[in-house]
């Protein structure tokens, strides 16, 4: 063999060691792709993890070039068109076909590995044992969430319990106080009419006649009417006897409350406070609705007040009425 076909198979072999040795790979490794590059300046392999979704192909190149100060050029291309692939796409994007990687005057073509995609039966299946894991999950765990929740409750119910307990016995003293007040001017409104209707009977039957007296009853009748439609105007409300003898429990019950010290819209909160703590912890220990948040809950009428909360809403309605007219 001459000096010149042995110098030819040398550059042959250093050309096919240069050809393997400058392949571009890329692999899937526990779910991310890792692509190979050898590096022109170091003669070496370098390998990249990347991320489908987060990264783009601008970010591979720039870790080519951080790697290798060496890499001017690096770009992307379609395998067939040879058309440069935007920097902004994905790399997820990328991988899914062939394509060329342009590394200054070198240009290796990098097949893309097949991607391993789940099938609907797969992804249904998952889904199964996901929600036996689940329902595993809670069988093992909601029993003493349960049960640490409710005790939580329980604490927050006593003690909301323990401070409102003065003031529910000074509201039931007023309570008391005020409906023996509110009966005894019923009583006197009764005895006041009774009187009016004497002082007429007198002066119809036995001082005057019923010629005179009758112009007068007309008058005190339609007095008395102007008197309800002056409560009407006043208190926005129609004059039904129930009604205003409540509007005055409530006004003697406010008034009676101040001067004790007693503070309605505290006992209020209170009251409302406990309802709710009551309703959660019945929802809790409901099986059919353990899981279910609080506005889902079933509703079971309209919600309970307290009787000083119905008064207080009425009073403060009449006031708002009051000030608008």
């Amino acid at each position: 063999m001459s000096s010149s076909e042995w110098a030819v198979c040398n550059l042959g072999v250093l050309f096919l060691l240069r050809r393997h040795y400058s392949e571009v790979s890329v692999t899937y490794r526990r779910g991310l792709p890792v692509i190979t590059v050898p590096l022109p300046s170091r003669r070496e392999r370098c390998r990249f993890t990347l991320r489908p979704v987060s990264q783009t192909v601008g970010d591979l190149l720039e870790q080519v070039k951080a790697e290798d100060r060496g890499v001017e050029r690096a770009v992307a291309l379609a395998p067939d068109d040879r058309v440069r692939i935007a920097a902004s796409d994905t790399v997820e994007s990328l991988l899914e076909n062939d394509f060329r990687l342009v590394i200054n005057d070198t240009e290796y073509y990098v097949k893309s590995p097949p991607q391993e995609r789940l099938s609907s039966e797969e992804i249904t299946r998952l889904s199964d044992v996901r929600n036996l894991v689940n329902q595993l999950y809670e069988a093992l765990n909601v029993r003493e969430h349960q049960i640490r929740k409710e005790r939580e409750l329980r604490g927050q119910l006593e003690k909301l319990s323990a401070e409102l307990q003065p003031l529910e016995e000074k509201r039931m003293s007023l309570e008391v106080e005020t409906s023996r007040r509110t009966s005894a001017l019923t009583w006197v409104g009764l005895g006041l009419m009774g009187v009016q209707f004497g002082v007429l009977a007198r002066l119809t039957w036995w001082e005057y006649s019923w010629d005179i007296m009758e112009p007068v009853t007309y008058f005190v009748t339609y007095g008395t009417a102007m008197a309800a439609y002056a409560y009407f105007v006043l208190t926005k409300q129609e004059y039904v006897l129930p009604d205003v003898k409540d509007r005055q429990h409530l006004l003697m019950l406010h008034k009676k409350a101040k001067k004790i010290g007693l503070d309605i819209n505290h006992y209020n909160y209170l009251k409302d406070e406990i309802d709710k703590l009551q309703k959660d912890l019945a929802r809790l220990r409901d099986p059919l609705h353990i899981h279910l948040p609080t506005s889902y809950a079933p509703k079971t009428g309209e919600e309970k007040r307290s009787p000083l909360t119905k008064l207080k809403d009425m009073l403060d309605e009449t006031s708002k009425k009051m000030k608008i007219t």
